[in-house]
């Protein structure tokens, strides 16, 4: 409309005259102006038309220019009201944003006051079953400490926990032929028919392997300490016997202490020998025995319980396979020398316990001379300890052992400058001098102990060298004695084979057999003479003989051995049977249990001369059949 009105005016202005506007002629405005008559001429009369024309048009444009004014005003308004609009539509939306965001965060937090309301309810509940938990945990804590109170299964000393140990029992042994023992069978004294003991049965009871003991345990630190005691009644006093109170004295069994730091432990006291074998690494508290009543164990079984140091360190867990390394340094000893024949006498290598010395004066000698001629007792005089070393390994269903043990025999003696006499009547000359010989001795040693399931486990083990029978339980002999007069260590062997069955939680069914065996060892003197262990001269035409009047008119029998019977042990052999049955098993009662065992035992001895046909080339024979019965209370 603008362009339209410039255009309009343009053309007019180019056309025709301008006349005077109502600026120029000071008429305001929108006012009709009176104008005084003119004179009219014709000359005029068609300007004033077109003036008139003029004027008219001018004042359409002009009308044009005010609708157009007037609708760009409009225009301008409705703009403004458009924008107006636009605006409260801008700020409508903005508000509704508004309001749906805190709508939303409305919803959010109650949202979220629905989930504290939930939290919160939980949290009472929670708050109610802890209350709940507590109360009983207080109730059971209470209980639980009112229990240790009045029945605690630990003592408290100081940092010291005390454990008791103990078990209470009446056992009872009988035996075909009558060995004049306890509960114990001295394997190696099986009577032959020529001792009147051969046809003699023993029944016995005994209460005396009843155990009383204790472990205690400290810990500081890094370190570990414990302390373990254990004794019995199967020690022998002199004034001992079976007439009326059986007053039999208490003995020491176990007596030691530890210390363990990480994997390494030292152990020091009377223990049982690093050769048993234990069920754990070389741990002390963990030894394997046979299941029997008899105090002796198993023929076969190795094993000695006597003063030592032990060091080990263990590697490794069970569950991938720990092995343990273990050393023992332990109280040696010479057992049972043996030396059939006319021997030289002047040799030592043992003495008579003194009382001053705490050692038993009695002697308890065997065969051999007097004192300080050839006197032999329980007590040697040892140049060093037995040297024990044995490695372990044990997974989670399975445990094995190998081992050696180094031994040192010494004795004193005067050599022999002479050899005189014959084979049957041989005569020495000694030096003046004295002198001494150490004979080296040991062996070596194994185990193996599987568990199959829960209902079997298998176990066998053994043991061979020279100079080893007193780890064996039969006692074979440990020495013998050359021409020469110096020790000579005896080859042993001993083995035994376990099978422990477990058929229901209450009962324990078992078998085991075990063998020792002890070589002949046999030297010649110059004069022919045969000496030594198993000489093949000595006479067994007695053993199977029967027994003749040796009775002293007072009760007492005769010897076990008899006179026509000298030749040694080559081989005793055990097989026994049994079953342990729970009656009662409670952690805080204890155990109740009772518990049979049948043996059968078969001693050979070396073949010698004999009249008898037959024992030239096997040996003699003897036999024996056990039972062992015992009832037993363990405290918790």
């Amino acid at each position: 409309m603008k362009r339209l009105t410039t255009l309009g005016a343009m053309m007019l202005a180019s056309t025709l005259v301008p006349a005077p506007s109502r600026a120029q002629t000071g008429t305001p405005a929108g006012k009709t102006t009176t104008k005084r008559p003119a004179r009219k001429s014709p000359s005029k009369k068609k300007e004033s038309a077109e003036s008139v024309l003029l004027h008219e048009l001018l004042e359409k444009v002009n009308a044009q220019q005010a609708q157009i004014d007037a609708m760009k005003a409009q225009l301008a308004a409705r703009d403004q009201q458009v924008q107006t609009a636009q605006q409260s539509v801008n700020d409508a939306q903005t508000q509704a944003a508004t309001a749906s965001s805190a709508a939303q965060q409305a919803l959010t937090a109650a949202q979220a006051a629905t989930v504290k309301a939930d939290t919160l309810a939980t949290s009472v509940d929670q708050v109610k079953a802890a209350d709940q938990g507590l109360q009983e945990t207080m109730v059971a804590n209470q209980a639980r400490i009112e229990d240790e109170i009045q029945s605690p299964t630990t003592l408290h000393y100081k940092g010291v926990t005390i454990t008791p140990v103990a078990f209470f029992a009446l056992e009872g042994v009988w035996r075909q032929r009558a060995l004049n023992s306890d509960i114990n069978t001295p394997f190696n004294n099986i009577p032959f028919p020529s001792a009147n003991e051969g046809h003699i049965s023993e029944l016995n009871f005994s209460g005396r392997q009843s155990r009383i003991g204790g472990l205690f345990e400290g810990n500081a630190g890094r370190y570990k300490l414990s302390g373990y005691f254990e004794t019995d009644f199967l020690g022998v006093g002199t004034s001992s016997n079976n007439n009326q109170s059986d007053s039999y004295v208490l003995r020491q069994r176990q007596f030691w202490g530890k210390g363990e730091i990480g994997g390494f432990a030292v152990t020091g006291g009377q223990m049982w020998s690093l050769v048993t074998e234990t069920g754990l690494s070389t741990n002390t508290r963990t030894e394997k025995l046979p299941n029997t009543i008899d105090p002796q164990y198993m023929v076969g079984y190795s094993w000695t319980r006597q003063p030592a140091l032990r060091l080990q360190q263990r590697f490794g867990d069970v569950k991938t396979g720990m092995f343990t390394a273990a050393m023992s340094l332990e109280q040696a000893q010479i057992t049972n020398f043996t030396a059939a024949g006319t021997i030289p006498t002047a040799f030592l290598f043992a003495g008579i316990g003194q009382n001053g010395g705490l050692y038993n004066a009695a002697g308890n000698i065997g065969s051999g001379n007097t004192a300080g001629t050839g006197a032999i007792t329980t007590y040697a005089n040892n140049v060093a300890p037995d040297v024990i070393v044995k490695g372990t390994l044990d997974y989670t269903h399975a445990h094995f052992e190998l081992g050696g043990i180094a031994r040192f025999m010494r004795d004193y003696y005067f050599p022999v400058t002479a050899y005189t006499g014959t084979a049957a009547a041989p005569t020495y000359t000694y030096s003046a001098t004295q002198i001494s010989h150490t004979a080296p001795a040991g062996g070596a040693f194994a185990s193996a102990r599987v568990t199959v399931n829960k209902y079997v486990d298998v176990a066998v083990q053994a043991m061979g060298g020279q100079g080893v029978g007193r780890y064996g339980s039969s006692q074979l002999a440990d020495a013998t004695l050359r021409p020469d007069m110096t020790l000579e260590p005896i080859r042993n062997y001993h083995g035994l084979f376990s099978l422990e069955t477990h058929p229901t939680k209450k009962l324990d069914v078992y078998a085991y057999y075990g063998g020792e065996y002890a070589q002949r060892t046999v030297y010649t003197t110059p004069q022919g003479a045969l000496i030594g262990y198993g000489p093949r001269n000595l006479n067994n035409s007695g053993c199977y003989a029967l027994p003749t009047n040796s009775g002293n008119g007072s009760g007492t029998a005769g010897s076990i051995a008899a006179t026509a019977c000298a030749s040694p042990t080559r081989y005793i052999q055990e097989g026994m049977l049994g079953f342990t049955y729970r009656l009662a098993s409670s952690p805080k009662y204890g155990r109740l249990q009772y518990q049979a065992t049948y043996q059968y035992l078969q001693r050979n001895l070396w073949s010698g001369t004999a009249t008898t046909p037959g024992l030239t080339t096997t040996g003699p024979r003897a036999l024996d059949n056990m039972f062992h019965m015992g009832m037993r209370y363990y405290i918790p």
